[in-house]
């Protein structure tokens, strides 16, 4: 009797584990799966633009993947790899407007490794950067450290040898002979000078449903986390529409416009590129604007953008470190203030491979060149704005973003001043955006504590207030 009793006691309780949810067990040294990206996340976020090929002198995803606790320190939430496509032989870039081709010397031509953006395959690894293992080791060590990666897309054109071209004419742009031809501005009727790349033709369907297999293809193999779409003006907004649709049936992703296009971000993006701001700093730090800018600015985007839509904020990127400057060259010794206001106002912060690290040269876009490795100031400075992004909700930039508040100074020119605020939190921001070292006052009361310094302050409505030229100030409450 005594044993009946046990054995039904036993199958009692084996029913009954039956019958409830059984929780995923994690195994010992397993990390559990990264949630999918969601609005949540893209509140606090810092973006990284990584370059592969000038990362390290290896320029590999292995390398790069051993760096990635690194970018955790800076507070970084999202990766953004460059193309990691293949790149055309045919048409390869040298420089200038020279094709690899072109050049006789069988060594000298070597050395031009072609532009990211003259893709030959949708669903291949540039070998340079390793193989598709590599690439899922790196997608993998990103989510054990609790970061997203997305994947750079050349929607607008491929390379000269993409398989496309023979097999499917029709998928392009060609001219009245039935050539295909390279992109064309539409304004002036001439080439954008892409000569490496054919234009494509979303006119055709077929191609768009192709286009948009590809895009699903890296979403359901190597589980990445979305895209960031290359011209993105440049293609129209209901195949984004309908591509996005498409890849949300997988999971939840996230999408970067590299464009400043409102209507884009109605049902397809996330994020756009803050290009209007980002030429505001360049011309406030070259003296040919002030503050003013910058606060109109903030103003008509407060009227052009819905609540829901996020700015990418940036002083640099693979675009204007090779062709249009290094911070050293557009904004010498004022590099900090405007790395600051790129945190403190609405959006989400870019850094771009080797900004962390004080790149002071223009990186080669079509050979292969190096970041500098040694963290000093500056990495000090990125990781302390870094985690005071991910940690303070009145620095929420993303879909609920927290307020904006203008505050007032005597020399609204030359010192801007404003507060963020959410959840009961709040962070105030001054800086003195001009050459002048500038005495003002601030219509703001009540004792604030100084971020890097933990200091005290008490303002008032009199109080005379001092800042050196490119100089600010973080308060915390």
């Amino acid at each position: 009797m005594k044993k009946l009793l046990i054995i039904l006691i036993a199958l009692t309780a084996f029913i009954s584990c039956k019958s409830e949810p059984q929780k995923e067990q994690v195994k010992k040294g397993e990390i559990a799966a990264l949630k999918p990206i969601s609005d949540e996340v893209l509140e606090s976020a810092v973006i990284y633009e990584a370059n592969i090929r000038q990362y390290s002198p290896e320029g590999t995803f292995n390398k790069f993947t051993e760096d990635i606790p690194v970018l955790k320190e800076l507070g970084v939430k999202i990766i953004w790899l460059m193309p990691i496509n293949p790149i055309s032989e045919i048409k390869r870039k040298a420089t200038g407007d020279l094709f690899t081709s072109e050049i006789e010397d069988v060594e000298l031509r070597k050395k031009y490794l072609g532009s990211y953006y003259s893709v030959s395959d949708y669903k291949a690894i540039n070998p340079e950067f390793g193989t598709k293992e590599d690439f899922d080791n790196l997608v993998k060590e990103a989510h054990k450290n609790g970061i997203y990666v997305i994947v750079d897309w050349v929607p607008n054109h491929t390379g000269w040898d993409h398989p496309w071209i023979t097999a499917h004419p029709d998928f392009y742009t060609q001219n009245e002979k039935g050539e295909i031809i390279d992109p064309i501005n539409p304004d002036t009727g001439e080439s954008w000078g892409w000569t490496d790349t054919a234009d494509l033709n979303y006119d055709n369907k077929e191609m768009r449903k192709e286009m948009i297999s590809d895009l699903k293809y890296w979403v359901e193999n190597y589980n990445i986390d979305g895209y960031r779409m290359d011209v993105a003006h440049k293609v129209p907004v209901d195949f984004f529409e309908t591509a996005v649709d498409e890849l949300k049936k997988i999971k939840p992703i996230f999408m970067l416009a590299e464009a400043e296009q409102p209507d884009l971000l109605h049902k397809a993006f996330d994020m756009h590129y803050g290009w209007e701001a980002h030429h505001i700093f360049n011309e406030i730090a070259n003296g040919k604007k002030d503050v003013s800018a910058f606060d109109e600015y903030v103003t008509r985007n407060d009227s052009i953008l819905e609540k829901d839509d996020i700015n990418m904020n940036f002083i640099t990127n693979h675009d204007e470190n090779s062709w249009n400057g290094t911070l050293l060259e557009r904004m010498p010794n004022k590099k900090e203030v405007f790395t600051a206001l790129i945190y403190l106002m609405k959006g989400m912060p870019l850094i771009y491979s080797g900004q962390e690290y004080d790149l002071s040269h223009r990186l080669k876009f079509f050979e292969k060149d190096e970041i500098p490795k040694e963290k000093g100031a500056y990495f000090d400075l990125l990781k302390k704005l870094g985690a005071l992004k991910n940690n303070n909700t009145a620095l929420n930039g993303g879909k609920n973003a927290a307020s904006y508040i203008r505050i007032q100074t005597s020399d609204d020119k030359s010192i801007l001043a404003f507060s963020r605020e959410k959840n009961g939190q709040k962070v105030t921001f001054i800086a003195n955006l001009s050459n002048k070292n500038l005495e003002f006052t601030l219509d703001k009361i009540g004792e604030s504590v100084e971020f890097f310094t933990n200091e005290k302050v008490n303002f008032s409505k009199e109080k005379m207030n001092t800042l050196k030229a490119w100089d600010y100030k973080i308060y915390i409450y």
